[in-house]
């Protein structure tokens, strides 16, 4: 397969990704905007031992999703399709000209990126633990829910590594080729750091919709995925589906999951 077809294979790919997250959080009602869905009632039992049975319809409402794409979906996921084609074709040009390869310099903003994603991470911990101590269910639910959030992005992330396995930029000279045996688990496409911690921000920024907590959080999610692209860790199309596919999820998670009055 040529690289303009795999491309072109990837920007359709790339599409049901982005469909597949959204519809997976659509409501009943016929609704425009992806963060449509209306919360679950109160009978909703968000605790650790139900963990896995809700990440499990998390992932079979993600993959299942595409069978119920309507037209007036098309009217935000194509501006999306159409980023991420021209994120594709121009990725190589990115990495190999554009963003330094020094190896100083990328090792410092590896650590850079590494630090605001751990900071976005321990968030939800942090809350949780401050929730279950002082009694407070807002902070304990948003504490659960966003890393609800995180691990659904993880498990998303690391399913689509193990179908596209894409080359690394510091690899074959940024060519970026998908479907790489030689890439094997540490596929590039799309970033696991990008989708987790988008998704963990998005659904924070659910919980506490203060305008300054929300520009903190994507500020720091929005840092992530720059880090991961200047220090030649990800190709610019890979964040970009990584941090919507991430956002989405954080929506879905909070929308059908949380019980708590706001």
């Amino acid at each position: 397969m040529s690289i303009s077809s795999q491309r072109l294979c990837l920007s359709a790919f790339a599409f049901l990704l982005l469909t597949a997250a959204a519809r997976a959080q659509s409501a009943p009602a016929s609704t425009l905007l992806p963060d449509a869905p209306q919360p679950v009632s109160s009978s909703s039992d968000n605790s650790v031992r139900n963990v896995p049975l809700h990440i499990l319809q998390d992932q079979v409402a993600v993959v299942t999703s595409p069978l119920h794409l309507r037209l007036h979906d098309l009217l935000w996921l194509a501006p999306l399709a159409a980023g991420t084609g021209a994120a594709l074709a121009t990725d190589q040009h990115t990495m190999r000209d554009v963003i330094s390869s020094d190896p100083v310099r990328t090792q410092n903003i590896i650590n850079v990126s590494n630090g605001l994603t751990g900071g976005i991470l321990v968030t939800p911990v942090l809350l949780y633990g401050v929730g279950l101590v002082k009694h407070d269910e807002h902070a304990r639910e948003a504490g659960f829910l966003s890393s609800e959030a995180a691990v659904d992005g993880l498990i998303v992330a690391e399913g689509l590594k193990l179908i596209t396995f894409r080359e690394r930029p510091y690899d074959d000279n940024a060519r970026g080729l998908f479907y790489q045996k030689s890439a094997g688990t540490n596929s590039s496409f799309p970033s696991t750091h990008s989708v987790v911690t988008w998704a963990a921000a998005a659904a924070l920024a659910e919980e506490y919709p203060n305008k300054w907590a929300r520009v903190g959080l994507y500020t720091a999610a929005t840092g992530v995925s720059l880090t991961r692209v200047l220090g030649q860790q990800h190709f610019p199309s890979d964040v970009l589906v990584g941090s919507v596919a991430g956002w989405l999820v954080g929506h879905y998670v909070v929308h059908h999951r949380r019980h708590t009055a706001r």
